[in-house]
């Protein structure tokens, strides 16, 4: 008779799904769906281990893919009882990753998930103010007498120190860091890329940022920075040039009546549907993604897809550069530094914020004069942000 209990305990919950829940408190939970295409992942680090008692929400492990890192959070609170993965191992979609046993009771004394987080700051708040004590300057304390003029000291021959042992230290490269490398090498054994360079005056989008930035930002609640002009003029030529929009599908060119842009950095996340958005719409979005990157909440859907890609790296005060195509695209637009340089104006020598731009392109879909057409029309949107809003 107990052995007959013991082995319809273990039989599958969905053969018995009219019993109710309660008689099965302890529940495998397997390796979550990570987006689209994902199916696998490495085990960067467990925040859990067996015998913990966690609450709802907890982030229990990070798991690392080829596009994003995963938390992956606790769905019910109760103690875990097995882990079927350690750190580093790989685990697929689907397949088990710990037990927990949702009837344990919470360990006398255990805080919750928000206590806690206020305990940890509070340590932290602590911490700097017992430093800060500890580094009081000396001006505080009485000033002492001034010494005495020490003699003169003979220089002495300074010490040579014999160089240590050269080492060598070698590391396994992140899922996501082998993605990336592989990606940009296809892209340079596929693509026909070229690049064509275009400086671009940025006095007047600068001026209109200053003129309206207090209006903007009382209206809409947020900034109004560079990147939303880029974007807009970008919409704006990726409609009127619709081939750079495109990409090849093996022996056919394949069309989309919608612009996505990919924002590279650190992350490449995607702005869907450009054509639709506002300058506040953008902003707003732009903010959104960078929040959930700083929080690791950004998910692979976030970074899938995209039709167009801008990449800033002016930012890291990058003069100029060529940047590689983000595949399955056919073209990626550079912005650089905003340098004052010595400019020609009205017979004039005068200086200007400057700003280099690149286009780096698929030869085999764009000719020289679509790609060098598009950046120079894109530059003057940016010099005139008035054709973006008049569309001209």
């Amino acid at each position: 008779m107990r052995q007959f209990a013991i082995s319809l305990f273990k039989v599958s919950q969905t053969q018995f799904a009219h019993i109710p829940k309660f008689y099965f408190s302890k529940k495998v939970v397997n390796v979550p769906t990570m987006g689209d295409s994902i199916t696998e992942g490495d085990v960067k680090e467990l925040q859990k281990k067996v015998g913990d008692y966690v609450n709802q929400d907890d982030v229990i492990a990070l798991i690392e893919t080829d596009k994003v890192t995963i938390d992956i959070r606790c769905a019910d609170s109760g103690l875990i009882t097995q882990m079927f993965a350690a750190d580093g191992a790989k685990v697929e979609v689907g397949k088990p990753f710990y037990e927990i046993d949702t009837s344990a009771a919470k360990p006398a004394g255990a805080p919750a998930a928000a206590e806690t987080k206020k305990e940890e700051k509070k340590e932290q708040k602590q911490e700097v103010k017992q430093e800060q004590k500890q580094e009081a300057p000396a001006a505080q304390k009485s000033t002492p007498p001034p010494a005495a003029k020490p003699a003169e000291k003979k220089p002495v021959a300074p010490s040579v120190t014999t160089p240590t042992q050269r080492t060598e230290k070698r590391e396994p490269m992140s899922r996501m860091r082998q993605r990336i490398a592989q990606r940009l090498k296809d892209a340079q054994n596929t693509y026909a890329l070229l690049t064509t360079f275009q400086e671009c005056d940025m006095s007047a989008v600068m001026e209109a940022r200053e003129a309206m930035q207090k209006d903007f930002q009382k209206k809409h609640n947020v900034k109004l920075g560079f990147s939303s002009f880029f974007i807009k003029a970008a919409v704006k030529q990726l409609q009127e040039q619709p081939i750079v929009n495109a990409v090849i599908d093996g022996t056919d060119i394949v069309y989309r009546n919608y612009i996505d842009i990919s924002m590279a950095g650190l992350m490449v996340p995607v702005l869907r549907n450009c054509e639709r958005l506002s300058f506040a719409d953008i902003e707003k979005t732009l903010i959104d993604l960078a929040e959930k990157g700083r929080q690791g909440k950004i998910s692979a859907d976030d970074m899938v897809g995209g039709t167009f890609t801008i990449s800033n790296g002016g930012v890291f005060g990058s003069l100029m550069g060529t940047p590689i195509i983000n595949a399955p695209q056919s073209a990626i637009l550079g912005m650089h530094a905003i340098v004052n340089r010595p400019v020609v104006r009205n017979d004039q020598i005068v200086a200007r914020p400057m700003m280099y731009l690149a286009l780096t392109y698929d030869h085999r879909i764009l000719d020289g004069k679509d790609a060098a057409t598009f950046l120079k029309k894109l530059a003057t949107s940016i010099e005139d942000p008035r054709r973006i809003l008049l569309d001209v």
